[in-house]
């Protein structure tokens, strides 16, 4: 197989060709690695290849799975894969090797995939850019002076360079859809509860995080849920089972739907016309297929909310840290992770639990609102982000803040809890581009971003629709049908293609 025909398929449609015999695994995992070699020097979305182990992988019975003989990429966070180095992005975790398979991977396992290697993520999955220092910056293959979106950039730009027809990633405040909108591909959120996240964790992020893939096509993101969903022993709670394989609802009917729409920033403060452009192209897409929309105000409000998420964020960074004493048996030391990193762990540590519990029950009562709102419609429909990718360092915090933050760790508990304003203050800033994403992790729903919109610049631009709570299958009916409509697999970047070639 050459690198024309391997673009030419997503990732089920390998799998097909390996079932029938007309490719072996070996034949992808070379053009894959091929891929891999010639694209990542100018993207940096690969920070561990496994060749060796998937060569033999591949030389071995590709099995029976969905997806057996497709050459995959993990996110090098929450995903671990027994015998290989895992670092969540920090040089804190330098040189530990994963002595088992997180749940997760079992399943990407077992479903036939065959991991080449991992791929890039801030540190501890903390910013939604890709610019860790320990494993440098992740580039967006459409233009890589600019960002590949985050936590989950490094799988975004290997999925959005046709490395691989797909790649796992995380989610904890958009760290899927964002990426996913940057690198012009899909990416679905599922429900809190679809996806493990055994056998060392429960909850994550206190449910606001969870697993799942960047792909090309959409039946390829509804064959993962169906291969790796459903919980495994001793999960702190499992969504709701559901009807039929996802895979079965891309070629299922939508029926008419009620969509509400909004470009109203839900947290942030402004967006960019280009991000309002690709909204009102959707709408004109869905109301062309028969689809009612309906302009509506998503209920939240923005500034206890970013106090609250900060407050959580603080105590699990903390958290992060006490987990990682224990794996490596020492206490880690401040120049082992970033200032913020560092500065947020310190935080945590000083709130009162009562702090941590308040803001908690807070962020659930904000849920309520929203969970009214979704009586009245089917979906909703809003960007996906509130700005174009922007230039790499474009959200680092400015000069004067970086030395406060660095300084926090000197001073007393209760000074420290004065300070928690300037992490929200930064967060703020955060929440100025991605608007939209965060509120759909602490409600649980279904969100997925979805690429049917390009700008003059030729820079991808998502759209985001979310779904009732456990109703991915709607999501994945609608997302077919504007793939349908409006086809983006063969899209690639001019870097990314076959030939090399410009234009």
């Amino acid at each position: 197989m050459n690198e024309h025909e391997y673009l030419s398929y997503d990732a089920i449609g390998l799998a097909e060709l390996v079932r029938n015999r007309q490719v072996t695994p070996r034949e992808l995992v070379d053009v894959a690695l091929g891929r891999i070699e010639r694209l990542n020097p100018a993207l940096n979305a690969v920070v561990h290849r496994m060749d060796d182990a998937a060569r033999a992988a591949a030389d071995a019975s590709p099995g029976t799975g969905v997806f057996a003989g497709v050459p995959f990429l993990l996110k090098d966070l929450l995903g671990w894969y027994a015998g290989e180095p895992i670092t969540n992005g920090s040089r804190l975790y330098k040189g530990f090797i994963a002595p088992i398979d997180t749940e997760v991977v079992t399943r990407y396992r077992a479903s036939g995939c065959l991991v080449l290697g991992k791929t890039n993520t801030p540190e501890f999955g903390l910013s939604p850019f890709c610019e860790s220092e320990y494993l440098g910056i992740a580039r967006n293959p459409w233009d890589p002076a600019r960002t590949t979106g985050g936590s989950s950039g490094g799988s975004g730009a290997a999925v959005g360079s046709r490395m691989v027809p797909m790649a796992s990633g995380g989610d904890g405040g958009g760290s899927l859809r964002i990426p996913a909108s940057c690198n012009g591909v899909f990416a679905l959120k599922p429900t809190r509860g679809r996806i493990p996240t055994g056998p060392h964790q429960g909850e994550i992020w206190n449910g606001a995080a969870i697993e799942h893939v960047i792909t090309r096509t959409v039946r390829d993101s509804a064959a993962t849920l169906d291969a790796i969903g459903g919980a495994d022993p001793g999960a702190p709670y499992m969504a709701p089972i559901p009807e039929r394989p996802f895979l079965a609802e891309v070629s299922r009917t939508t029926g008419r739907l009620r969509v509400g729409v909004t470009t109203t920033p839900m947290l942030g403060h402004s967006v960019h016309a280009d991000c309002i452009a690709a909204v009102e192209d959707a709408r004109r897409l869905l109301e062309a297929a028969g689809h009612e929309t309906v302009d509506v105000t998503v209920p939240v409000d923005k500034v206890a909310f970013n106090r609250d998420f900060v407050v959580m964020i603080c105590g699990e960074v903390a958290a992060d840290l006490l987990d990682a004493e224990r794996l490596l048996s020492r206490t880690p030391r401040r120049d082992e992770v970033e200032y913020t990193t560092w500065a947020l762990s310190v935080i945590g540590r000083a709130l009162p639990a009562g702090v941590f519990a308040q803001s908690h029950r807070d962020l659930q009562r904000a849920c309520r609102p929203v969970g009214r709102l979704f009586e009245t419609i089917d979906v909703l429909l809003t960007p996906t982000l509130a700005a174009p990718p922007f230039l790499h360092g474009a959200l680092q915090p400015p000069s004067h803040e970086r030395a406060f933050l660095t300084a926090m760790g000197a001073l007393r508990a209760g000074r420290l809890l004065r300070a928690i304003g300037a992490i929200e203050k930064a967060a703020s800033d955060i929440f100025d581009w991605i608007p939209y994403t965060p509120l759909f992790n602490v409600t649980g729903q279904p969100a997925m971003s979805v690429p049917l919109f390009w700008n003059g610049q030729g820079l991808p631009i998502g759209v985001q629709f979310v779904g009732k709570f456990a109703d991915e299958a709607l999501l994945y009916r609608l997302a077919a049908q504007l793939e349908e409509i409006r086809p983006w697999k063969d899209r690639v970047p001019a870097m990314a293609r076959a030939d090399g070639v410009d234009g």
